[in-house]
């Protein structure tokens, strides 16, 4: 152990350095104007996993974003873990809240700004100087794969098909992931499930124009109001969702993982600080440590549509906008609760308007067995990192990929994430401690040494 942190601390430097630069390369990809960002971004990833001591490392090409796959085979005997992270990130608006730019990183009071950050550069490149590590001090126990997407901030609507014909390519025993966060690092934590995910979009219709909405107010149904009601009547007076059919399939959390979940240290008023909220909101009857991990939810993303440039233009439009999601728990499928949403904002809208509503993308919640070997070699790769046992938690996020690669590949997702909640993730001044990416590295190598003598 002692050589890891030798080499890690001799070495620190650097690490972050290369983190730094591969933070630069805007690798949005939701934009199309990103397209040649994301090939360098690419190409950046497979060029340090080589320097780093992958035996080889490709570019793979989709139809969409490029996918880097990188190994190194010590012993095809040993074990094989599968590290799964994403290049691409989130799109950086709105810019002018940003202290400093998105894409050029800074150190603050021991924290790096930068969007990707922590989501999911800082965490995905922890396991890049996690394998260097090993190599170097000739103490890599296992084999190590790397599959590194440029698509999940989008849906990974490609991946499936590239899991699905490289079966061989990612054959593993386990695969590890970093894009999830802890409670804190005097509280480490491991989560053992995601949400899933349905995002849909609405377009209302009313008249065939806008409108001067003075001359046809209150003569002719508003797409604005109409959409909005429709939203507002997704919850009921105590936050419950309205939809019918949506808890059907839902896995009620037990008594016993509610208990485990209380016992997660929460401070209400440090949590309203952060947020700068008064009071918090969610469904009756639950915690909101259980309101974010183990009930579904339903969220307005965007909403827009008549006038809304400078000054005022008195206009009845003629369309309405939104972007909703929802998050799903066990049990829920995103095709069924998809269905379910285009069809209430199809059924509930009134003769004055059309309603076109369309998917986007989703995703199958999961969640990872505490008694599974991979799951107790992390709790244990923790411990002797952080000298205390993981609280084990549900993250309230979507990784959309997990249920496709147990279903492809037939093995197991440990989440190992050293990022926080305040992070910022898919804000402005995404953030990721420097202790948390230092703390990543020195915690990977302790998961494959006992995940090795676990196999053995």
């Amino acid at each position: 152990m002692q050589s890891w942190k030798d080499y890690q601390e001799k070495n620190k430097d650097r690490f972050l350095n290369e983190l730094l630069d591969l933070l630069r390369i805007p690798s949005v990809s939701a934009r199309s104007e990103h397209k040649e960002d994301m090939r360098n971004c690419a190409e950046a990833v497979k060029e340090k996993l080589l320097e780093s001591g992958a035996d080889k490392a490709e570019i793979y090409q989709t139809e969409g974003h490029p996918v880097v796959y990188a190994e190194k085979i010590t012993d095809p005997k040993k074990p094989t873990v599968l590290v799964y992270g994403h290049y691409d990130v989130q799109p950086p608006d709105p810019l002018e809240l940003w202290k400093s730019g998105p894409f050029d990183p800074v150190i603050r009071e021991g924290k790096i700004y930068a969007r990707g950050a922590c989501d999911d550069k800082g965490q995905f490149y922890m396991h890049v100087k996690a394998m260097e590590t090993m190599i170097q001090t000739q103490s890599l126990p296992t084999n190590i794969k790397f599959i590194i997407e440029g698509e999940e901030e989008i849906g990974s609507p490609n991946l499936a098909k590239f899991v699905g014909s490289h079966k061989d390519l990612l054959k593993a025993d386990v695969i590890l992931i970093s894009d999830t966060a802890m409670i804190s690092m005097d509280h480490p934590s491991i989560d053992i499930g995601v949400r899933g995910l349905s995002y849909i979009e609405v377009e209302v219709t009313g008249p065939n124009r806008d409108l001067h909405s003075g001359v046809y107010g209150g003569a002719v149904a508003n797409p604005i109001t109409i959409l909005a009601k429709m939203i507002a009547g997704c919850h009921d007076a105590n936050n419950h969702i309205t939809i019918p059919g949506f808890y059907d399939d839902v896995v009620e959390a037990g008594e016993k993982e509610r208990k485990l979940m209380s016992e997660a240290p929460f401070n209400e008023d440090a949590y309203k600080k952060d947020l700068g909220v008064k009071e918090l909101w969610g469904e009756k009857g639950y915690t909101t440590n259980e309101r974010t991990g183990i009930r579904p939810t339903i969220e307005l993303n965007g909403i827009w549509g008549g006038y809304t440039g400078e000054g005022a233009k008195t206009v009845l439009p003629s369309k309405a906008y939104a972007k909703i999601s929802a998050r799903l728990v066990p049990n829920q499928s995103s095709k069924v609760i998809t269905e379910k949403l285009l069809d209430y904002f199809k059924k509930v809208a009134p003769p004055g308007v059309t309603v076109k509503a369309e998917e986007h993308h989703g995703g199958e919640p999961y969640m990872t067995p505490i008694d599974s070997l991979a799951y107790k070699a992390a709790a244990k790769a923790i411990e002797a990192s952080f000298g205390k046992a993981p609280i084990p938690v549900r993250g309230g996020g979507s990784i959309p990929i997990c249920a496709l690669f147990e279903k492809e590949l037939g093995i197991k997702i440990v989440f190992m994430g050293f990022g926080l909640d305040s992070d910022n993730l898919h804000s402005p001044n995404e953030k990721f401690e420097l202790h948390n990416f230092y703390k990543g590295i020195e915690t990977i190598p302790f998961f494959h040494k006992f995940f090795a003598e676990m196999n053995h």
